[in-house]
Parts: C-alpha cells; structure tokens; sequence
C-alpha cells in the first residue's frame, strides 16, 4: 500500500494526516472549516484515495492558515505516498460537469510544483468561507506535492458549483495519474529516469 502520514505544528495549525493512495476513498475529516470539510470529503471519494484530517487552526482570525496548511500537508502526503513513482501513469485529466459549472484539471506528477488556474468565482464567500482560499489551497498542493496542475473554468456562475467542481476535478485527474501502468510497472515515466 503506498500510504503517508504527517504531522505539522505550527504557531498558527496542528495538524494530522493519513493518506492511502490504493484506497476506496473513505475520509475521516475535521478541518474546523466546514466548507473546506465538504470539499475534502469529496476529494477522497472521487480519487479513490483514503483520508484522514484533523487541524485545529487559528480560525478566529479567519480560514487561511488552516486551509493553506492543509494544501501543503496533502501535498506533502502525496509526494511521500508516491516514493519514486515507478510504475505509475504520471498524467491525468477530466473534464468535470457540476450543474451549470464546467471545470477542466491536469495533471503531471512531474516533481515540479505549480499551479496554472484561471477560476472565476463570483462570490467572495460560500457560508462563511472566502472563496479566494480555495486557489490558496491549490497552490499549496500542488506546490508540495510536486503536482503540474491545471486547472480552467470553462462554464459556471454558482460559486459553490465551481469550487466543488474543481475539488472532484483535481481528484480524478489525480485518481488517473497515480494510478499504476501495469504494461510499464517497474519504469519510471520520464525519459530523465526520475521525476523530482
């Protein structure tokens, strides 16, 4: 089983982390953000990976810290997970509905983080979570986590739409690029012999 776990405390989250590549996509998550909650309960399932959160974050000064810290704990648990990524398929894509909302996510677990996003979300807040916390969350994943990522918003005028479809996007594309070639299993998918 390729699985991580993390732990990281800092002046402002303390958080825990248990990631299983080969899972069934159950979760376990309790973020103190309950929007952010929703969208992670949904990541596991449409990636097919397990999950386990807990953060408990500076949240009455607002999401931020915790939302962005968790990006860079998943990230990081995904990169751990995945060891020397022989074997596995590297890239992946989906273009995903969500009512009127179409996003579109790639992938390639290149080693070389970034995120390139073009999103347009109307509203500054679904609930009470800031809207602009969600590309902050991206960008901490694919930042540590060694993830080309991008993503293009090609319909959508609910916020929340956009948001969770995107969540369920980046989570299938993922579910595709980690999974394992089994007609290439023992190479590593990069002409250079090492994706880091």
């Amino acid at each position: 089983m390729r699985t991580s776990q993390i732990a990281r405390k800092t002046a402002e989250t303390d958080i825990q982390l248990k990631l299983g590549l080969d899972g069934t996509g159950k979760s376990e998550i309790r973020t103190g953000v309950g929007f952010l909650d929703h969208m992670l309960t949904l990541f596991a399932r449409h990636s097919g990976f397990d999950l386990e959160i807990s953060c408990d974050g500076d949240t009455w000064v607002d999401d931020h810290h915790s939302v962005e810290d968790i990006g860079i704990c998943l990230g990081t648990a995904l990169n751990q997970a995945l060891g020397d990524k022989k074997g596995i398929r590297r890239y992946g894509d989906t273009t995903l509905p969500m009512d009127e909302a179409l996003i579109l996510a790639a992938v390639d677990l290149s080693g070389r983080g970034a995120l390139y996003a073009s999103l347009d979300i109307p509203a500054q807040k679904v609930g009470t979570f800031d809207t602009e916390l969600a590309q902050e969350f991206f960008i901490a994943l694919a930042r540590c986590g060694g993830v080309t990522l991008h993503i293009r918003q090609l319909a959508g005028s609910n916020s929340h739409h956009i948001i969770e479809g995107t969540f369920k996007a980046v989570a299938r594309a993922l579910r595709q690029a980690v999974s394992i070639d089994p007609d290439a299993a023992s190479q590593i998918p990069s002409t250079k012999g090492t994706l880091s």
